[in-house]
């Protein structure tokens, strides 16, 4: 299925979700480039959401430009499986190879903001991620693998602990709405 039937497929659990995803279909519909980072303004990433398998950590890595621990995820800089995007960023960041998806569908939508910031010495203006994210789990015995030039660390948080490792609340909200989808 191509990006955008994803995301016009996705059944949004919350006010925030059904805004995001009207924005997203009609940023689509009236602009071009939204699959790859020629858009200036905004365009598709996909993240992945780990959790090991007794649902009680998750994966994330310490990312270099936000200094924060984060999920996995990038650009989808033109690929439209936006769930193969997920799991080649999964295993390019944290070098984990056994995983599985939990769903091929979406398990969250969200447009996150991306302030300026200076990435391989340009600066990057402010713009914004039309993210869909997906569900894995992996073994948290696995070896991990820092990838130095994104992320200066990978580990696995107790999932009640994710607010003590973020300093992002956007970001927080986001994941406590993915965890509670598993229960």
């Amino acid at each position: 299925m191509n990006w955008i039937e994803a995301i016009k497929n996705y059944e949004p659990c919350c006010y925030q979700e059904v805004s995001d995803k009207e924005i997203m279909i009609k940023f689509a519909d009236e602009f071009d480039d939204v699959l790859t980072r020629n858009n200036k303004v905004a365009h598709m990433t996909s993240s992945a959401f780990v959790v090991n398998k007794k649902r009680d950590k998750v994966l994330m890595v310490h990312h270099n430009i936000y200094n924060a621990w984060s999920w996995t995820g990038g650009h989808a800089d033109g690929d439209e499986d936006l769930l193969c995007v997920a799991m080649k960023e999964l295993n390019e960041e944290t070098g984990i190879r056994n995983f599985s998806s939990l769903s091929d569908s979406i398990v969250s939508l969200d447009i996150i903001p991306v302030y300026g910031h200076i990435k391989n010495g340009k600066y990057v203006s402010p713009h914004l991620h039309f993210n869909a994210a997906f569900l894995f789990e992996a073994d948290e015995h696995e070896e991990l693998i820092v990838k130095a030039d994104e992320n200066s660390g990978v580990t696995w948080i107790p999932y009640f602990e994710i607010d003590s490792y973020s300093n992002e609340k956007h970001m927080i909200n986001i994941y406590f709405k993915i965890l509670s989808k598993l229960k």
